[in-house]
């Protein structure tokens, strides 16, 4: 991976969290499937859980019943509460950061990068995770879905713009693996990076990023070229 500019591109990075710095795909698959196991539906391989992730969990919950057999809404108000009960017991086991993470993270803040995080998952949840995998010191501000108050998770632009105040200003790109973060980048008025390697399961250029890269090892340079650093 290459060193920072001596300039570094941006003042801060922020990122989305499941499908971007985690890989949680198999602890909310679980998740997922004991839920819908409590109302006789069929369990979803990963594959189709993956793809319904992004817009928070009762986005989630929603989708899945709809993919297996119907969605009703009194038995949406029923599982809801189950699937965070399981979740916020389960959340750590499985979870693990994308290879080539914590390497880029250390150099973007040797460089004097703060970063950030902006998730569409409960700040509680995404706080309890990140304290039981270590990371939560290396972020300057986690914002949650459910921070800003109802109305105001991503793609608004509002969950941006105050992970860009808490981080204490500046110039700021997102790095995320769906529609939703790129498009909460975009309203914003910051660039934008999409991995490949997460949850979005269409075309990569439905993300309308303004980078994609293939893993962490690419963050580095795909900052200094969207910064138009050399």
């Amino acid at each position: 991976m290459t060193a920072l500019h001596a300039t570094r591109p941006f003042d801060i990075v922020g990122f989305d969290l499941d499908g971007t710095l985690l890989d949680t795909s198999a602890t909310i698959t679980r998740a997922v499937n004991a839920t819908l196991a409590q109302a006789g539906r069929p369990p979803l391989h990963v594959d189709a859980v993956k793809a319904i992730i992004g817009g928070g969990a009762k986005n989630m919950l929603q989708r899945g019943l709809e993919v297996s057999g119907g969605y009703d809404p009194d038995e949406m108000k029923r599982l809801y509460p189950f699937l965070l009960d399981y979740y916020g017991r389960n959340m750590v086991e499985g979870t693990v950061p994308y290879p080539g993470l914590l390497e880029a993270l250390d150099r973007l803040a040797a460089g004097g990068v703060r970063l950030a995080i902006v998730t569409n998952k409960f700040e509680s949840f995404a706080l309890t995770l990140l304290d039981a995998l270590g990371l939560r010191a290396r972020f300057a501000a986690v914002i949650g879905g459910d921070t800003m108050g109802k109305g105001n998770a991503k793609p608004s632009a509002v969950p941006i713009h105050e992970m860009i105040a808490r981080a204490g200003g500046g110039s700021a790109v997102f790095v995320g693996d769906s529609p939703y973060d790129t498009l909460a980048a975009r309203n914003a008025g910051i660039p934008s990076i999409g991995v490949s390697f997460g949850f979005h399961h269409g075309p990569l250029d439905e993300l309308g990023a303004d980078a994609v890269i293939d893993s962490y090892a690419e963050l580095l340079p795909a900052l200094e070229r969207l910064s138009g650093g050399c």
